[in-house]
């Protein structure tokens, strides 16, 4: 297989349906690349000190795709050698345990790649409008993630 056959890629999707981590992780294989490294942010059972019984995301669809492309953009530019990027959300309810996010980068050697999942998922939560509401056993809360810079320029 010749390299410029297996041109870099972004894979981005916003979903109601489960998530996948194999999926996701398949979507980035390239034969030129020795690793893949994978976030998945799950939906975790207690949020101080009060029982959650499931997550509630909602988007703004449209900007929330083109906020997560400039990210792969700027991944790229940050690392030149990650070959392919995935990055998944989930809307609607996310039950405990279940995936919210699935962030997969491929890329020769694995600090571009490592470097770069993180630097997605960091960038993710300051700058795509994407909202998540906590369900507790007798109340809820919307959370804002505090690396988002809208809500806290407003502070």
């Amino acid at each position: 297989m010749e390299e410029s056959k297996d041109v870099p890629k972004d894979f981005i999707k916003l979903k109601s349906e489960k998530l996948s981590v194999d999926e996701v992780s398949e979507l980035v294989v390239s034969p030129y690349c020795g690793a893949v490294s994978l976030f998945i942010g799950t939906t975790r059972n207690n949020f101080e000190g009060k029982k959650v019984i499931h997550l509630e995301y909602e988007a703004y669809t449209s900007m929330a795709e083109t906020e997560i492309q400039k990210i792969c953009t700027d991944i790229r530019q940050k690392w030149p050698s990650v070959k392919h990027i995935a990055v998944h959300h989930r809307l609607g309810v996310v039950p405990v345990t279940e995936a919210s996010v699935i962030i997969a980068v491929s890329s020769p050697h694995r600090a571009e790649s490592l470097e770069a999942v993180m630097y997605c998922i960091n960038t993710l939560k300051a700058s795509v409008p994407i909202w998540k509401k906590e369900i507790y056993e007798d109340e809820y809360s919307w959370k804002e993630n505090k690396e988002c810079f809208w809500a806290n320029s407003e502070k």
